[in-house]
């Protein structure tokens, strides 16, 4: 089967995804004055005109994105000779959400003008982004039930959790608490890897 890249760098491009997301929210927050996790909007940490805003849409939405659009892209490298069109389509939207994720690093949030262009070019690529991993895990799930259970209850799990947390829990939770369950599906999808998401199949 071809790889896209060295497996062992196919590999890590999941945990890293989520490792440098994670850790670059926790780090700017920290820096930030006045953030608080369970009160501000991650992309606060990025609006224009917030310091280190810049070093946030690179480290926190630019790099993830892309290392989950390499991912997504190996997957369906990965993907066995004549699978269903579901899983196809599941990799390829897979590849739209890491793309979208690096988006809202190159659209900032404007917090002075949250209805204006900026926010709404922002606020579109989340939209993508969310839409896009929760049905590209959800067809995942369904297209591989039952050729790999284990993976078909990851990907059932991690885009549920999305889908109720994105878009059902407005006016139950604070919307950042919301957010944040969002992102932590996709960080767990993402921290799960290449090997045990999509195995690769021996060199014969």
């Amino acid at each position: 089967m071809p790889t896209l890249l060295p497996r062992p760098v196919e590999n890590l491009l999941g945990p890293a995804a989520a490792a440098v997301f994670v850790l670059s929210v926790a780090g700017f927050g920290v820096a930030l004055d006045g953030f608080e996790q369970g009160r501000h909007p991650v992309a606060l940490l990025g609006a224009g005109g917030i310091a280190h805003a810049l070093g946030f849409n690179v480290l926190g939405w630019v790099l993830p994105g892309l290392l989950a659009t390499a991912m997504a892209l190996c997957l369906l490298a990965r993907l066995p000779a004549g699978s269903s069109w579901l899983l196809r389509v599941a990799g390829q939207l897979l590849v739209l959400a890491g793309l979208a994720f690096a988006g809202m690093g190159l659209f900032p949030l404007d917090v002075q003008d949250l209805d204006g262009p900026a926010s709404q070019a922002h606020a579109s690529a989340w939209m993508v982004w969310a839409l896009a991993f929760i049905a590209g895990t959800l067809m995942l799930g369904i297209g591989s039930w039952r050729r790999s259970p284990p993976l078909a209850r990851l990907a059932l799990g991690c885009g549920l959790v999305a889908a109720v947390t994105a878009f059902a829990l407005h006016g139950l939770l604070p919307a950042p608490l919301a957010q944040r369950l969002t992102f932590a599906a996709w960080a767990l999808w993402l921290a799960a890897g290449l090997p045990w998401v999509a195995p690769a199949e021996p060199r014969r």
